[in-house]
């Protein structure tokens, strides 16, 4: 492993963690940075000016991402790409994405000052977007530097406040990409550092994750119809309850994910009744299906044993049904060279590392469809992300960067 030494770097990351999360804090000490916003602008020409400061090269591509450069020496054609997203969700924490630009901006330096100049460029990416939180698109950021967003997919898309998606971009002074442009021809590998979002490396006591692989995922909004009628006045036998017939269908589901195992994960988190009063028969019931799995067979295989769960028991109870999925994404592998370079230098130095999939979706499941692409993760507190309380021990912080040093000096010099 590279010999750095802890306490500077530790406190390199937090000094420079706590700084970016100055822009868009909120008085709780969350913050929300959406896109497009003064202060997710804000926080882009900070990054900026202190990339230019540690001697980079900055741009702004056409949509916003911010790309911090070290040139190389002879292989000017090709470009190692590390870094994450800027944007937040409404509320988040100071570590979900921003620790992989901030990872990134520390790694280039130190490569920087102790090797001098690669032979090929590597940047640091600040990429734009990719949340979701304010507009109804996710990705933004990464879909646009492969060239795989399109106007037509934004042009009519508002926020809560009904502010269009291309005006707000306008008026930050960005643009659509040219229509004959097709991705960035010069990435040749894309890493990313990332919190875990999940608590398997704290319960495990292990220091870094490397990803193999991010979920597929497919969700899904479940509408049940019975019939609303009197609580007192309808016998048991002659109801169409449909908050009954949801239940059973909800707990047969879960009981079908729990008898799969891991990793599959099938989740209900979104549960409306109507008309949702006191003495009245369940008449109406929407509810959400989350099915995650890193095999894309394996996420065909359960969502037809949910479709025939539903249909038994609807049919039984005399309900309707109307099933609407609206997410499809397949699992997606990460490089298996890279992969095995992260691990093998885990090996050889000593760190307690897990072999690990993604539960989240990632801009790297983006960029892996066209390039190699690897992730790293660091432990999450209790498994807590999207919030203030999102916590990752210093310590925990200081080996990611490590890790994420070594693999771009291969990949670089």
């Amino acid at each position: 492993m590279i010999s750095i030494e802890d306490i500077n770097l530790e406190k390199e990351i937090v000094h420079y963690i706590d700084w970016l999360s100055s822009f868009g804090k909120n008085g709780n000490g969350g913050i929300t940075r959406l896109l497009y916003t003064d202060e997710w602008k804000e926080a882009q020409d900070g990054l900026k000016n202190l990339m230019e400061e540690l001697g980079f090269d900055t741009y702004y591509d056409k949509v916003g991402n911010l790309f911090g450069r070290l040139k190389g020496s002879h292989y000017i054609d090709e470009t190692i790409l590390t870094g994450s997203h800027i944007d937040t969700v409404v509320n988040g924490g100071k570590l979900d994405g921003q620790l992989g630009i901030i990872g990134g901006i520390i790694a280039l330096k130190y490569l920087k000052d102790n090797f001098g100049q690669p032979l090929r460029n590597i940047e640091v990416v600040s990429m734009a977007e990719e949340e979701g939180s304010r507009f109804p698109f996710a990705f933004w950021g990464s879909k646009n530097i492969i060239g795989g967003a399109t106007k037509e997919m934004v042009e009519n898309l508002k926020d809560a406040n009904g502010l269009s998606f291309v005006e707000e971009m306008y008026r930050l002074g960005f643009d659509f990409n040219d229509d004959d442009y097709k991705g960035r021809e010069d990435l040749k590998a894309f890493v990313e550092l990332h919190i875990e979002q999940g608590g398997v490396l704290e319960i495990e006591k292990k220091s870094i994750g490397v990803v193999h692989h991010i979920v597929g995922q497919r969700r899904f909004t479940i509408k049940v119809k019975g019939e609303a009628n009197h609580a007192g006045t309808t016998p048991m036998g002659y109801r169409k309850d449909a908050l009954y017939g949801s239940s059973k269908m909800i707990r047969s589901i879960i009981d079908k994910a729990v008898e799969y195992g891991d990793p599959l994960v099938a989740t209900v988190g979104r549960l409306e009744v109507k008309p949702n009063t006191v003495n009245v028969v369940p008449g109406e019931v929407v509810f959400s299906l989350d099915i995650r799995h890193i095999c894309k067979e394996t996420i065909i295989e359960f969502t037809n044993e949910v479709e025939k769960i539903i249909n038994y028991i609807s049919s039984k109870m005399g309900l309707e049904i109307e099933i609407e999925k609206w997410m499809d994404c397949d699992p997606i592998a990460m490089d298996e060279e890279l992969v095995n370079s992260i691990k093998n230098k885990c090996e050889k130095e000593g760190l307690n590392y897990k072999l690990m999939h993604s539960g989240a979706g990632h801009d790297s499941q983006i960029f892996a469809k066209v390039i190699p692409t690897a992730m790293i993760f660091v432990p999450s507190h209790k498994g807590i992300s999207h919030s203030p309380e999102e916590f990752t021990a210093p310590k925990d912080l200081v080996e990611g960067v490590k890790a994420l040093i070594e693999i771009l000096k291969d990949l670089a010099y």
